[in-house]
């Protein structure tokens, strides 16, 4: 494995030891959460130690449990990868027309941790690199926010990532089906890997509705109607538009899970029509619907491996180019998934395995989570 480098959203790294008496990290209620006052915001953090880091969301409807639900993903991203870090995760509660004022409310009350190194961050959903110029460091990650076909690097590289995880379980994608929920950075950079490797995505949703085509859709078009309408591009494909829940009803070789947290849960599961589901988004499990598609036979990939891309690419270091970038995730990815599906209880449980085995290596045990998110 590559080392680690200095840059926004990972540090130089640091062992972090705690007493049993003071650190409680095996539930969701133990974390340290911060609730900003300058704008309705939380910054959780999974445990305590020298620097934490995880992206900044943007949504009018995050809640506090989410946040520390995300922190906790990121904790298991960074200990997979191998880094010593503490997963941390911002949200911000704003609408669009508040999004503005509300950012550069959050960039100022959070640049003292930023500073200090006691946590790092970068973009999530509805956030852009742009949004944290302000703050110390952002130029460092210049590499990853460069633009590479057509979408920022570190989006491409997220997709790629799901991808190769994707393609690792299957052998190949040529001929193989996919459908998306979700279609923003990381949705459509998926799609258009995946479609690259031989796949049909046969099926896609946005907030504003599923579409489906048998025949697969021209992602480069799709493209090119998410540029120009947004989410409403599913009302111009030239396919009925049904609700966006109908996606997990679709049958697909791939299922990619890309937006919220917990849309898998016991129901959903049950009636899935996947092979492989492969999450862009964190946290798309309940509990309960891991339990039902293990029991159903349907792969079920960790969402803290398959979408790590973006953090392969900022962690690893003497990356000078995308092209480097680009190899390197893909490799780090593929190694990881087939270590994964060796496990005997399944890829998720088997990168679980992988991740808290690095946690031990620098955790005392009080501070080791109880397990990787499930909504």
């Amino acid at each position: 494995m590559r080392s680690f480098q200095r840059h926004p959203f990972l540090g130089s790294g640091s062992r972090c030891r705690g007493s049993a008496a003071t650190l409680r990290c095996g539930t969701l209620s133990a974390m340290r959460t911060l609730r900003l006052t300058t704008v309705d915001a939380y910054v959780a953090f999974d445990f305590e130690c020298p620097t934490s880091a995880g992206g900044t969301r943007l949504a009018p409807d995050v809640t506090e449990r989410e946040t520390q639900l995300l922190a906790r993903a990121m904790t298991y991203k960074f200990a997979v990868l191998g880094v010593n870090y503490g997963g941390a995760k911002a949200t911000i509660r704003a609408t669009d027309a508040e999004r503005e004022p509300a950012i550069k409310n959050y960039c100022a009350e959070i640049r003292p941790l930023i500073e200090k190194r006691t946590f790092l961050t970068a973009t999530d959903l509805g956030t852009r690199p742009e949004d944290f110029s302000s703050l110390p460091g952002n130029e460092e990650a210049s590499l990853m926010h460069t633009v590479y076909e057509g979408m920022t690097l570190d989006a491409f590289i997220t997709g790629l990532g799901v991808t190769v995880a994707a393609e690792t379980v299957l052998g190949s994608l040529e001929g193989k089906t996919v459908a998306i929920e979700g279609f923003g950075k990381v949705g459509g950079a998926t799609a258009l890997e995946m479609s690259r490797r031989g796949a049909r995505v046969i099926a896609f949703s946005t907030i504003n509705g599923c579409v489906r085509r048998a025949s697969g859709f021209d992602v480069e078009e799709l493209l090119r109607l998410r540029a120009e309408h947004g989410d409403r591009l599913v009302e111009h494909v030239d396919e009925p538009v049904s609700p966006a829940a109908e996606l997990f009803e679709v049958g697909s070789d791939v299922l990619v899970p890309g937006a919220r947290i917990g849309v898998i849960d016991e129901s959903r599961a049950r009636t899935l029509q996947a092979r492989v589901v492969a999450p862009a988004a964190n946290v798309p499990y309940t509990k309960q619907g891991l339990e039902v598609l293990w029991d159903r036979g349907i792969t079920t990939l960790a969402d803290f491996v398959c979408n790590s891309g973006a953090t392969i690419g900022y962690a690893t270091q003497g990356l000078t180019s995308a092209a480097e970038a680009v190899a390197a995730v893909e490799k780090r990815i593929r190694e990881l998934t087939r270590e994964a599906m060796e496990d005997p209880a399944g890829p998720f449980e088997g990168s679980r395995k992988l991740a808290e085995a690095h946690l031990k290596t620098w955790l005392d045990s009080a501070q080791m989570p109880e397990g990787p998110s499930l909504a």
